[in-house]
């Protein structure tokens, strides 16, 4: 299966019945990254959330907080 890197373009090939494979086919939300970008990407994720001021998701408001 030919695929294609969203982020730089790339044509890669992978085998047709791998895992990534069938994601890509039966669930289209689910993008390619080259192992480049995914490494670029991992790495550059792992220096934001060293910073300390990363946060994935906003912190959950408590009931007292909205009083």
């Amino acid at each position: 299966m030919k695929v294609k890197c969203v982020i730089c373009d790339t044509i890669d090939t992978i085998e047709d019945f791998s895992l990534q494979a069938k994601r890509l086919r039966n669930r289209r939300v689910h993008m390619y990254l080259c192992q480049e970008c995914n490494k670029r990407v991992g790495e550059n994720t792992k220096k934001r959330h060293a910073t300390g001021k990363f946060q994935l998701y906003e912190p959950k408001k408590h009931k007292e907080d909205l009083i």
